[in-house]
């Protein structure tokens, strides 16, 4: 089972300095190798204390350099804030630096402040992400790439350094709403999941919209999901209790304010049904009914807490790859340290043995 690091970026609150936070960053992606992670994944996100790594493949060049044997993802490239040429370019070059380890994540974005200073119309998301990403993938399949559309025109153009291999078995795609599902499987991507509702739910709804459209594209068995969650892991059940609920309530309201989910302006952005949606629905319940499930389907607890949790996952989906998210919502880096040593040595040779 591969089992991986996603990280956050989050400078909770301006507590701290935006070096402090990147040089926090920087310790936690030395730790994936030594500690036995399979791959570190660093996001896309820009302008505030919600998230700030602003060149995620720029990241894993660094990380690259500082390891011989972790796979390096992208999680992920937000495709409609990139000119599909330089991200073509790019990962074809982190992928000789890296000797073939990169894993490439695309998405398609979530934030109206992210948007507008990037001065795109998030209306224009999903043709950019549809546009852009057959072109990037195409790119690093031919080692050329072009492109006929509204958004992207581009002459047939030369990759180089060339591309060493193509990306098909090494493709993700972020999807949370149903377009973005459907378009994970047309690509052929392995689909990527924030935790973000009962397990319950996700298979019986995306997970099983993505293994139908799948099966309709493709002469063999979908690949398992990649999911991402926020994790905390100590000795003490009470600690880790404690310490979870604290960490996860803060970032859980980051999440609400950085993405604006008790807002209505989604109703107004196409391609954004599924958000207005459950921001009517945040409404309707509360912020405290909706943290309390948010903190429950996380990963905490002891060892063996955690392991009984992913368990049970595995019962529901029937096999998954997982990412460990070890530092947000205002954690100290002791208190992310040690709850990603202490996984690696209690839980994770279990989940590998999977």
């Amino acid at each position: 089972m591969h089992v991986g690091i996603l990280g956050i970026f989050q400078n909770f609150q301006g507590r701290e300095t935006d070096e402090a936070m990147v040089r926090s960053e920087m310790h936690l992606a030395e730790l994936a190798e030594p500690l036995g992670y399979a791959s570190y994944w660093p996001p896309e996100h820009h302008f505030t204390d919600y998230s700030a790594c602003p060149d995620n493949l720029q990241w894993l060049s660094w990380l690259a350099g500082r390891t011989s044997t972790l796979r390096l993802g992208t999680g992920a490239v937000i495709v409609p804030w990139n000119d599909p040429l330089r991200v073509a370019e790019k990962v074809a070059l982190l992928d000789h630096l890296s000797g073939g380890r990169t894993l490439l994540g695309l998405g398609r974005g979530l934030s109206r402040t992210e948007y507008a200073h990037f001065q795109i119309d998030m209306s224009e998301s999903r043709d950019r992400f549809d546009e852009a990403s057959q072109m990037i993938i195409q790119a690093l399949e031919t080692g050329f790439i072009e492109g006929a559309g509204p958004y992207y025109p581009q002459l047939r153009t030369p990759i180089r350094p060339r591309p060493a291999r193509g990306f098909r078995e090494r493709l993700y795609v972020v999807g949370l709403s149903p377009e973005s599902v459907e378009q994970a499987a047309r690509l052929g991507a392995r689909l990527m999941t924030f935790t973000q509702q009962p397990w319950e739910m996700y298979a019986s709804g995306a997970l099983a919209d993505y293994r139908a459209a799948w099966q309709k594209r493709h002469e063999s068995e979908p690949p398992v999901p990649l999911t991402g969650d926020l994790m905390f892991c100590d000795a003490s059940a009470e600690r880790a209790e404690e310490r979870a609920r604290e960490y996860m309530a803060n970032y859980f309201l980051t999440i609400v304010n950085h993405y604006e989910l008790m807002s209505e302006h989604f109703k107004d952005i196409k391609g954004y049904e599924l958000y207005s949606n459950a921001a009517d629905l945040f409404r309707q319940v509360g912020l405290d009914l909706a943290l309390q499930t948010y903190y429950e389907i996380q990963t905490w607890g002891t060892p063996g807490q955690i392991l009984e949790k992913l368990e049970q996952r595995k019962r529901l989906l029937g096999g998954f790859e997982t990412l460990v998210i070890p530092r947000y919502g205002g954690m100290t880096l002791e208190d992310a340290e040690g709850s990603l040593r202490l996984f690696s040595e209690q839980v994770l040779p279990e989940l590998q043995s999977w």
